[in-house]
């Protein structure tokens, strides 16, 4: 039956930076289809509200853990602290990240470091930590997942001069593909994936998308942001029955942006 390929009701999941824009996006859906989702962040009081929130509208559950992936140590926490709770895992969806936009010649060395730290290195030693809970339960007929959080701008120029971000996304996609290559194997039964996302409303976005809406609006086929029900449709698949064949993929999520002729 269709359901059942697509069912992944109880499901453990663990999103990074869940508590908002993108990440809680995914998170709701995982949690709307029955998941016992992972949520972690820096902030931890907002994301305790955030997983508070979703465990109310269920049926599944959310639990908020603290930690700053920026810091390898703090990626460690965040599993030794996983571990009280789980002793596997069926889905990373690494979504943490950062952006910066500065013009060329004044591009500063720090928020280079900063956003390939996290978008790039982070994402790493993430799921290598997370590997032995994602092997524990991975079989050829129900493989684990990693989902990593790419973007349209790791594909094509971006119009803004955010250079430490796109090269970061690009590298993400590469990084995938290779994690992809090396985990689908007996030996870990992982499938890996890359989500290139386009246009959806977040805190990291609101000012330039509400700033440049119309334009922003305009490059898109379909004619609008992308919502929760987009990443929610996703995700779901690509952690369900449904995509068991499919590893090392960068799938976009754009509405059209990368097809729409620019006049």
């Amino acid at each position: 039956m269709v359901s059942q390929l697509f069912d992944v009701s109880n499901k453990v999941i663990l999103v990074t930076g869940g508590g908002s824009g993108i990440g809680y996006g995914i998170s709701l859906g995982y949690v709307k289809n029955g998941c016992k989702v992972y949520i972690c962040s820096r902030d931890f009081e907002k994301c305790k509200k955030t997983a508070e929130e979703l465990s109310k509208i269920g049926p599944g559950k959310c639990i908020a853990i603290k930690a700053d992936l920026s810091k390898n140590a703090e990626i460690k926490v965040l599993f030794k602290e996983f571990s009280k709770y789980e002793d596997h895992l069926d889905c990373l969806v690494n979504n943490s990240g950062c952006n910066w936009g500065e013009d060329l010649e004044n591009y500063p060395e720090h928020a280079w470091d900063k956003v390939m730290n996290l978008n790039v290195k982070a994402v790493f030693y993430t799921s290598l930590e997370a590997l032995p809970f994602l092997k524990k339960n991975a079989s050829p007929d129900s493989p684990s997942r990693i989902i990593n959080i790419g973007s349209v701008d790791g594909i094509r120029v971006p119009n803004l001069e955010t250079y430490a971000y796109s090269t970061s996304k690009a590298a993400l996609h590469q990084l995938t593909k290779v994690l992809a290559n090396k985990l689908a194997g007996e030996d870990y039964n992982i499938l890996v994936n890359v989500i290139a996302c386009g246009p959806f409303m977040s805190k990291m976005t609101q000012k330039t998308f509400t700033d440049f809406k119309d334009i922003i609006i305009g490059s898109i086929a379909t004619g609008r942001f992308g919502n929760n029900d987009d990443l929610e449709g996703l995700c779901v698949f690509l952690t369900s029955k449904a995509s068991n064949y499919i590893t090392g993929s960068v799938i976009p999520l754009e509405g059209g942006l990368l097809i729409k002729p620019n006049l």
